[in-house]
């Protein structure tokens, strides 16, 4: 079965120190799940795998055991080229996203390219109860329309989320940052009269001033919105 043989490679491929290493930045996967393939490792398995005829069998295969399972799994979803296909894996998959490593580093290539068809999908995320789909959902926003597609609504939808989920305070925190470095003007009365929760507005003002995309000039002017 090619889920065997998945899990053997990815055994074969085992860093021990690497494994260690990313249990401390999971720290929501049980160490004992985690096998420890490197990044570059699993791009290159997922590459190879994706080509299988039989490649459905590992996808339907949920929820998998191992943390480097699900990050293969999104990897391989996200060289899926077509689109409706690609929704459709990914609608299967994210209830099962346990982690904000795998959430983060899955967002396909053809979703840019039928960003209006996403657009109704990603309303839907939002409204999750689930961590990470919410999560993933203002990635996507983030990812997919900051730049020729913005449009100042996506952030104020954002800053209407409201909940005591980490995971999501920071990718909203990070979402902020990256909408200044992008789109500083139309961003930055959202923090000059102040609509997010003080923990994410600070940690948004931090990141941006962090960021080499961000203007000395802005810079200076954020660290004044910061609330004491």
């Amino acid at each position: 079965m090619i889920q065997d043989e998945i899990l053997q490679r990815l055994k074969d491929m085992q860093d021990i120190t690497y494994r260690g290493f990313q249990a401390k930045l999971v720290p929501t996967v049980d160490k004992e799940n985690i096998i420890g393939v490197r990044i570059p490792d699993l791009r290159k398995l997922a590459k190879e795998f994706s080509k299988r005829e039989d490649i459905d069998d590992f996808l339907t295969a949920l929820p998998h055991k191992y943390y480097d399972e699900n990050q293969l799994h999104a990897l391989i979803i996200c060289l899926t080229k077509d689109y409706s296909k690609c929704l459709e894996q990914f609608q299967a998959f994210l209830p099962y996203i346990d982690n904000w490593a795998v959430c983060d580093q899955s967002m396909p290539k053809t979703f840019k390219k039928h960003r209006d068809e996403l657009l109704p999908q990603i309303y839907e995320w939002l409204e999750s109860k689930q961590t990470y789909t919410v999560r993933f959902g203002i990635k996507a926003l983030m990812d997919c329309f900051l730049d020729d597609a913005f449009d100042v609504k996506y952030p104020t939808r954002i800053a209407q989320i409201k909940t005591d989920e980490y995971y999501i305070h920071m990718m909203v925190a990070w979402y902020f940052a990256t909408a200044l470095a992008k789109q500083y003007d139309a961003i930055v009365p959202f923090f000059e009269t102040p609509v997010l929760e003080k923990q994410t507005h600070n940690k948004a003002i931090q990141k941006a001033r962090e960021s080499y995309r961000v203007t000395p000039e802005h810079k200076d002017h954020l660290k004044t919105l910061t609330i004491r």
